[in-house]
């Protein structure tokens, strides 16, 4: 059977999100550039501007992926492939029955950091009975310098029984240092979960940083790659996680390219908003002119009837 292997950073932020920079435009034309074959825009709590990435991704040679990160009562969570906002601060388990009963799939984001509202792991539904345990942390799992680990919560909240999520963030590009993601990588081994890298980018030279290649069956060539195709490949699994906290191997067209790209777009936008207002200047002028013209012909009229 033929396949084809795609590389999809999953979890990037735009200017539609509160804490975002960059238009969807700018960051799929330097998706594409680096060597993406799809990114998905999932900014907090909002899906406008992911959907209209995802309408008009095709244009940059892209799939289009609509999502979002969606705060949930535990934590954050990654619902991709959906066309509506889940609710917001419903429990873990209700949002990810809900991304599922929707055709998407639900994707624990940076899980473990409450600094970055990231889930909790006795939140996280697993098959084992073990499933409301906190993961007992390896010699190798210490937190290194500058990671502090919080202490367990003194009132902790019961997870609920829920349908598993499809993935988890196994490598998010901006953890400060590698203890969250092997802790993270440790636990998607454990329990049998798909593991995917993402950039987490708010800024546009970090798009593509970390990224998920997935093997998708029956393909013949990227192109041929649906959406359908991307979210089935991450729930089979079949990801290989490509990144690390330095620059990969895109750095230089990340980071000599972004600023490169961005110039350039602010320069082509901001000189057709030029040409716009000179264009409305004019046509405001033109009209101000025809106005006046009228006014001075009826005053002429008025002055020669005082005469007849």
């Amino acid at each position: 059977m033929s396949r084809v292997t795609v590389s999809i950073d999953p979890h990037v932020h735009s200017e539609g999100s509160y804490d975002g920079h960059e238009p969807v435009e700018l960051i799929l034309e330097h998706a594409a550039e680096i060597g993406l074959d799809a990114v998905v825009i999932t900014d907090h709590d909002v899906i406008r501007e992911s959907k209209r990435a995802a309408e008009i991704a095709p244009e940059y040679g892209l799939i289009g992926i609509p999502g979002v990160e969606v705060s949930t009562a535990h934590g954050h969570l990654l619902a991709i492939g959906v066309e509506r906002m889940p609710p917001r601060g419903r429990p873990y388990a209700e949002t990810v029955s809900w991304i599922r009963d929707r055709g998407g799939v639900a994707v624990v984001p940076h899980p473990f950091q409450r600094s970055r509202h990231g889930v909790r792991q006795r939140n996280i539904p697993t098959p084992g009975p073990d499933a409301d345990a906190d993961e007992p942390v390896a010699a190798d799992g210490a937190p290194e310098a500058g990671e502090v680990e919080t202490d367990p919560d003194p009132n902790p909240d019961p997870a609920a029984p829920v349908a598993e999520v499809d993935a988890i963030e196994v490598f998010n590009a901006w953890l400060f240092t590698g203890y969250r993601n092997r802790r993270a990588r440790r636990f998607a081994a454990e329990h049998g979960y798909p593991g995917i890298a993402a950039s987490d980018a708010h800024h546009l030279q970090y798009v593509g940083r970390a990224f998920t290649e997935l093997t998708v069956e029956g393909a013949e060539s990227v192109h041929e790659v649906t959406a359908d195709d991307v979210l089935a490949a991450i729930r089979r699994g079949t990801t290989t996680v490509e990144g690390r906290r330095a620059p990969i191997r895109m750095a230089a067209k990340h980071y000599v390219g972004a600023a490169g790209r961005r110039s350039a777009y602010y320069a082509r936008t901001g000189a057709a908003r030029g040409a716009r207002a000179t264009k409305r200047t004019a046509v405001d002028g033109a009209v101000a002119a025809k106005v006046a013209a009228l006014q001075s012909v009826h005053r002429t009229r008025r002055l020669l009837s005082w005469f007849a």
